[in-house]
């Protein structure tokens, strides 16, 4: 009996090591980004109701751990420079500029848009 004994407590330190080993895990990134998410619902800074704001947050979370979402910058990336496609030829690169940070940025999304300028000088025309 007293080798039972032994490997019951040996069992029951394992699983309390395990667990600890597991809280103290780090968490991970769809954690994260839904820890913040929440926050920023409870700060009431989102713009929106804050039980839609939670349900949302909660839906994203779930959806990440299925791997079923991206990081979001890769499709923000793509969609950043997908504007310049409908420059003319002799604009697009100054767009993807712009769109990549050079320049200046004023205003804001909420407040109806941003404007991005770029400053290149030009070449002496040839007189």
């Amino acid at each position: 009996m007293p080798s039972i004994r032994y490997s019951a407590a040996a069992l029951a330190a394992s699983l309390v090591l395990a667990s600890v080993a597991v809280g103290a895990a780090p968490r991970s990134e769809a954690q994260s980004t839904y820890l913040r998410d929440r926050t920023a619902c409870l700060a009431n800074t989102t713009g929106e109701a804050r039980a839609t704001c939670m349900r949302e947050a909660a839906a994203a979370l779930q959806e990440a751990r299925r791997g079923g979402l991206e990081d979001g910058n890769a499709q923000f990336e793509r969609n950043r420079l997908l504007r310049c496609e409908r420059q003319p030829v002799e604009d697009r690169e100054d767009c993807v500029r712009r769109m990549k940070g050079e320049g200046t940025a004023t205003g804001t999304v909420e407040g109806g848009g941003i404007l991005r300028e770029l400053v290149t000088p030009a070449a002496p025309s040839g007189r």
